[in-house]
């Protein structure tokens, strides 16, 4: 029992930590990257769709992005949605057939807000991690009469070395992330 707990605290941790690069990957570096796109949602026929399910990606050059959408009555949303969507700052260009997405050149005053962005998404990690072990202790304190306290308080030494694994990894995340957004 206390082996599941732990198992589980552990599966939702890495899950954690897994959306956290993600997300990371939501934010850009300097090129035009199609996960940039990945979160978009455009209203088709009222219904929020994924911009990925609506249009190909492609990536001719380092700061521009063709999107080639299935089905052509799309293009004043898809176009809407890139406009709307927040942190991406890119410019559409819509020709009737595709729409040419070119990325604004990076200052050092927005890379360093996609910084403070990105530290934003790892603390927000690293609060899922701790709730996350707050449940397991809690689970681990309520088997106490079953196992005895020895063995609960040799999980939840167990739990910490597993905090603290999960913990480092979304540090280490964001440090890459935070050298790959500083890099000119």
């Amino acid at each position: 029992m206390i082996a599941d707990v732990l198992a589980e605290a552990a599966d939702k941790m890495t899950k954690a930590v897994e959306v956290a690069k993600e997300d990371f990957s939501t934010v850009r570096t300097g090129r035009a990257n199609p996960q940039l796109f990945q979160k978009i949602l455009v209203d088709y026929y009222g219904s929020p769709t994924p911009l990925a399910q609506l249009a190909s990606l492609q990536n001719p050059e380092a700061r521009t992005l063709i999107i080639t959408p299935y089905d052509k009555t799309a293009l004043k949303e898809i176009e809407r949605a890139i406009v709307n969507f927040p942190n991406l700052g890119a410019s559409p260009n819509n020709d009737g057939e595709i729409i040419r997405v070119t990325m604004p050149e990076l200052t050092e005053e927005r890379r360093k807000e996609y910084v403070k962005i990105v530290k934003g998404k790892a603390e927000d990690c690293k609060v899922a991690i701790r709730n996350i072990r707050r449940k397991a202790k809690d689970d681990l304190d309520a088997l106490k009469s079953e196992v005895g306290d020895d063995e609960v308080a040799r999980a939840e030494k167990d739990l910490e070395a597993l905090t603290k694994k999960h913990t480092d990894a979304a540090d280490e995340a964001l440090k890459k992330k935070e050298a790959e957004l500083l890099e000119v």
